[in-house]
This record gives C-alpha cells, sequence and structure tokens, in this order.
C-alpha cells in the first residue's frame, strides 16, 4: 500500500509509452501525487509529482501531439493541493495521536491494572470502548482485597466516551476508598452515591437526561462459602457450576447511582453460595444487548451454559471472540466484563 503511488506512476507511464497516443494514458498521471497525499509525508509526495512531471516531458519528446502543457499544468496543480492536503492529514493525525494518549491516561485512572489473583480467587477482566478510536467509554470495574474479604464492582455510567469518563472515575475512586473504609456493603453503596451525585452537581451533562450510573458490588469472604451482591439496576451476574447456569437476581434492587434522594436510598444485599470451581461473570449491558444484522441479543446466559469448566481468563477470550463473531465487529455500547473463579483450598 505504501509503494502504490509508484506503482501507479509506473502502470500509468508504461502504458503511455507503449499504447496509440491518441489513448493518452499520460493524463493520468496527476493520480498518482493525489494518492500519495492520502499516505505520504509532503516532501515524497512532492517528489512523486516532480518525476510525473519529468516523465510527462519525456513522453512528449516521444509523442509531441500529447497535449504536453496541459497535462503537465495539472500534475503541477494536483501536486501542489495534494502536498497541502499530506500536510493538513499530518498535523490532524498529530493531535489525534495527543487525543489518545489523554483518553488512555485518563482509562488509566478509571480502570486500573487488577490483580489476576487475590488468595483462592481468580479474577479476569475485560474491557471493549464502542468509542474504538479513543480506547475510551463509561463502563467500570474494579477489584481490592479488603480487611472484609474481596470486593468488585462493576458499573456503566449512562452514555459513552469522554463525557461519561468523568462520572466513573469519580464511582470508581470513592469506591476505592469506601471498600476499605466500610465493613458493611449498604455504607459502601451509599458512599458511591453521594460521590456520583456530587460529581452531576458540580459537572452536569449537557443534555436533558441526568447523568445515572449502574452498579453492581459483590463481596466474597476470604474463608468463602458464599458471595454478596448489592444491585443497583445493573444486569445480574451469572454463576456457572456443574449444574448449570444460575442468575443471581436481587430479591429487591437496589436504586441507581445518583438516583437515591429521588427514590430513596433504600439498598439490598443478597447472598449466595460460591463454591470452589463455581465460575462467575459479572458484566455491563452492552454484552447482553448486542446484536445480531438480524436485530438479535446475544444470548449471554445460554452462551455460557454452553461453556465447559474453564480459567476465567479462557472465558472472557471466548466470550470476546464470539461476541466480535455474533455482532459482525459492530459494538453499539460499551463492555466491561469480570470473571471470578473461586479456586479450592
Amino acid at each position: 500500500m505504501r509503494l502504490s503511488p509508484v506503482i501507479l506512476t509506473v502502470v500509468i507511464a508504461s502504458l503511455a509509452y507503449t499504447t496509440p497516443p491518441e489513448m493518452a494514458f499520460s493524463r493520468l498521471l496527476p493520480a498518482a501525487p493525489a494518492l500519495a497525499a492520502s499516505m505520504w509525508p509532503v516532501l515524497p509526495t512532492v517528489l512523486i509529482g516532480t518525476v510525473c512531471l519529468i516523465l510527462m516531458i519525456g513522453l512528449s519528446l516521444v509523442f509531441p501531439d500529447l497535449g504536453t502543457w496541459w497535462t503537465a499544468a495539472g500534475i503541477i496543480a494536483v501536486t501542489v493541493a495534494a502536498a497541502y492536503g499530506s500536510h493538513v492529514r499530518l498535523q490532524r493525525e498529530r493531535t489525534l495521536f495527543q487525543v489518545r494518549l489523554v483518553a488512555d491516561a485518563a482509562q488509566q485512572v478509571v480502570l486500573s491494572p487488577m490483580p489476576r489473583r487475590i488468595g483462592r480467587v481468580e479474577i479476569e477482566s475485560l474491557y471493549l470502548a464502542a468509542a474504538a478510536e479513543a480506547r475510551i467509554g463509561g463502563d467500570f470495574y474494579e477489584v481490592v482485597d479488603t480487611p472484609y474479604g474481596v470486593r468488585l464492582l462493576i458499573g456503566d455510567v449512562r452514555g459513552k466516551g469522554l463525557p461519561a469518563v468523568g462520572a466513573a472515575a469519580a464511582i470508581v475512586n470513592a469506591f476505592r476508598e469506601a471498600a476499605f473504609a466500610e465493613a458493611d456493603m449498604v455504607d459502601v453503596a451509599r458512599r458511591l452515591d453521594a460521590s456520583s451525585t456530587r460529581y452531576n452537581s458540580a459537572f452536569p451533562p449537557e443534555g436533558p437526561m441526568e447523568r445515572f450510573a449502574t452498579a453492581l458490588l459483590a463481596e466474597i469472604p476470604h474463608e468463602g462459602g458464599r458471595i454478596d451482591i448489592l444491585n443497583c439496576g445493573h444486569p445480574p451476574p451469572l454463576l456457572l457450576r456443574p449444574g448449570g447456569v444460575r442468575i443471581l437476581q436481587s430479591a429487591t434492587p437496589s436504586p441507581l447511582l445518583s438516583l437515591a434522594e429521588l427514590i430513596g436510598d433504600h439498598y439490598n444485599v443478597d447472598s449466595f453460595d460460591f463454591c470452589p470451581g463455581d465460575l462467575l461473570l459479572l458484566y455491563t449491558d452492552g454484552i447482553a444487548e448486542a446484536r445480531a444484522r438480524d436485530g438479535e441479543f446475544f444470548p449471554l446466559a445460554a452462551w455460557m451454559g454452553r461453556q465447559p469448566p474453564t480459567p476465567p481468563r479462557e472465558l472472557l477470550a471466548a466470550l470476546h471472540s464470539d461476541l466480535l463473531r455474533y455482532s459482525r465487529g459492530r459494538l453499539d455500547d460499551d463492555i466491561a466484563a469480570l470473571a471470578v473463579r473461586l479456586d479450592a483450598r
């Protein structure tokens, strides 16, 4: 691809030399510098235009009736325009590169590297942003080892891209502090809600709708045996065990973050059995709502039921591959997932 302007120049010059003059293939020479502008810097673009001009003058010596001056003027004009276009393209690429660096740095604030194992708990994560150019979105997760057990957070701020990152960062940073300070997960959830509400008050959304977030808190005691879940309007986790897949649906859902003041801060914690070998999948709605071309949603629960007992890393690798295949590579929403397995002593 990088040599295509050179190849195009050689092909056009060869056709112009080997075909009758009335076919006038030489008039296609300005296409070479135009093509070079899309992939080459300014100087090589000007150089290929100069080569085309020299070839045109050489062809005029062999075929005097080629209309040399009109074609030469076209080559010069296109080369000047192509050089300017190449300059503008390079400036935009530099700007985009800087934006991506900032986006990656911002994403690292929200999604810091996680340990793959905490005691008996094996953990793996998956993140895909719908705004692929910036590699950043509003989904978030975190895992911390606390005196009360391994605590996990996964959530989704309404919206995507840079506007949602600040809200996600506020929630994750609040969780990192509250998970160590609060013994009760209800108090952790209240602190997340307060942090999200403060952020939204200081940086209100541009549109008419409120910026809220779904979130799911989970706690696995160090001795294992159970998992406690507090669900703030988030998709329920899936638990894979030899007997099949269980949807860990909360009996009483808790309010979404930033909405507790409107509907009350009545939080509920549900406990479920979590035995050695069990595989837990926490995910955002971008996975369950991924669509095929016919509009059908990705059958996540059925897909989970077909998976063999496998390490978390292999489970998420299979999910990633099958999800992209199912949606033909088109993601309409950010995607985040945590896979957790409890090992035997």
